[in-house]
């Protein structure tokens, strides 16, 4: 009779090829790439195991880790947070050039900031710049705090989580607003949507009602000829541009297809062109 445990570590430990082939049975694409960093975080074959079942049963890669990869870095992601996205690498890449072409102390700040990850990528890259973060969400914020342990997190509602002396300062403004419409949410794979806050993921009815806040409040607070980086998809993209025209913002779409990403650069006017608008409406 064939021996069952034939070819199984005689530490009990399993066998790589089976962590992946449960990987794979579970839906998991890249299940060569995850089995490789289980088996690497697992201080042994009962962590392992324990790694292993709750990965097969939904629960977010990061969230098991405790960590992304992004744009290079390694970020905290706490159970219970947003795991940032490779997409999102674009904005945050946006926001280091932009910050990097903004003078001696940029000021930068990412809202709905999740785990900070943009946020920590220019603390990173451009020590030079004052950076905060702020989320509504309280496991967003200690997260972010562990992210940024130099930098300024704040808690609340969009920019009422802001110091007021921010306001008509800031360089470089990013937001990964939600943007999945309501009706969507119930199609996403179950470890986002059942592990990951619905107030990161849900954007109303049609994807953009927290984008409509940010881009409305955007002008108040961007210093003149400032940015807006607003993470987005292809087809909300043109949506997301015509509110930046709206309220003053002179926008652009950037797409990375290697990062399947999509973003809208909404610019503020500078200083010149605020100060003839005033003239004109107050002679």
């Amino acid at each position: 009779m064939p021996n069952p445990d034939a070819g199984r570590p005689a530490d009990g430990v399993l066998p790589r090829s089976e962590v992946v082939s449960r990987l794979r049975a579970a839906g998991c694409v890249f299940a060569e790439q995850e089995a490789e960093l289980l088996c690497s975080a697992a201080g042994g074959a009962a962590e392992l195991a324990d790694l292993l079942q709750r990965r097969v049963a939904g629960l977010p890669l990061e969230h098991l880790l405790g960590h992304a990869h992004f744009a290079g870095r390694r970020v905290v992601v706490r159970p219970g947070v947003f795991v940032p996205r490779r997409r999102t690498e674009l904005p945050a890449t946006r926001a280091l050039e932009l910050a990097g072409q903004a003078g001696q102390h940029p000021v930068v700040v990412e809202l709905c900031c999740g785990a900070a990850a943009v946020a920590a990528v220019v603390a990173a890259g451009a020590p030079h710049a004052l950076v905060h973060a702020a989320d509504i969400d309280d496991a967003a914020v200690r997260c972010a705090r562990e992210n940024l342990p130099g930098g300024h997190v704040h808690r609340g509602d969009l920019y009422a989580a802001l110091p007021d002396g921010l306001r008509g300062r800031i360089d470089v403004l990013v937001a990964n607003a939600p943007y999945v419409p309501t009706e969507r949410i119930a199609t996403m794979p179950p470890e986002a949507r059942e592990h990951e806050p619905r107030g990161a993921l849900d954007g109303g009815a049609d994807g953009l009602s927290v984008q409509r806040r940010v881009v409305a409040g955007a002008p108040e607070w961007l210093a003149p000829g400032g940015h807006l980086l607003i993470e987005t998809s292809r087809h909300q993209a043109p949506r997301t541009a015509e509110c930046c025209t709206a309220h003053g913002l002179h926008p652009s779409i950037e797409q990375c297809d290697e990062l399947d990403a999509t973003m809208v650069l909404g610019r503020a006017q500078a200083a010149s062109a605020r100060s003839h608008r005033t003239r004109l409406r107050w002679p």
